[in-house]
């Protein structure tokens, strides 16, 4: 009886100890790029490069999550090491399979981002555009007072003389 016992504690106690133990943790590749592609973002510059370096030479192998890590880095990292453009080419490449969500909304970012700098450059081409036409405009202001000054003083100096002259 005691025998049993002790074995059905023992057996208790082992089963419990079982479903303490954490089940293994699978990484998931998205949580990776992720994490990796924040740390490059705020890492310095040579670290971000050789981040850059590695990716690149995955991405070479073809594999869809290598390409969207190099998209990722391109897409997070500042210029010159960044490239929106060439970001938005891999990560169009990536589509379905698990990664394909994040590919998507990637890609909407990228394309957000590079059409919000088309629209700050046109912006910035019609302020210089108005900036010289407003130049244009003062200058052409300026030069019809310095007329209307030189007539003034052309008077002046007339009805002077008249003033002057002996009658």
């Amino acid at each position: 009886m005691l025998g049993s016992i002790l074995k059905s504690s023992v057996l208790v106690l082992a089963l419990t100890g079982c479903t303490a133990l954490p089940t293994p943790f699978i990484s998931n590749p998205l949580d990776d790029i992720v994490a990796e592609a924040a740390a490059a973002a705020r890492a310095p510059a040579a670290d971000q490069a050789a981040a850059l370096a590695r990716a690149e030479k995955a991405a070479s192998s073809g594999a869809p999550a290598d390409r969207l890590r190099l998209a990722t880095l391109l897409a997070v990292l500042p210029p010159p090491l960044g490239d929106e453009a060439r970001a938005g080419e891999l990560v169009q490449s990536v589509t379905g399979g698990s990664m394909g969500g994040f590919a998507g909304v990637l890609a909407a970012q990228i394309a957000e981002r590079q059409r919000l700098a088309r629209e700050l450059e046109r912006v910035r081409t019609e302020s210089e555009r108005s900036a010289r036409e407003r130049d244009k405009r003062e200058e052409a202001l300026k030069q019809q007072i310095d007329a209307l000054r030189a007539i003034e003083r052309n008077i002046r100096e007339r009805e002077e003389k008249l003033r002057t002259r002996p009658r």
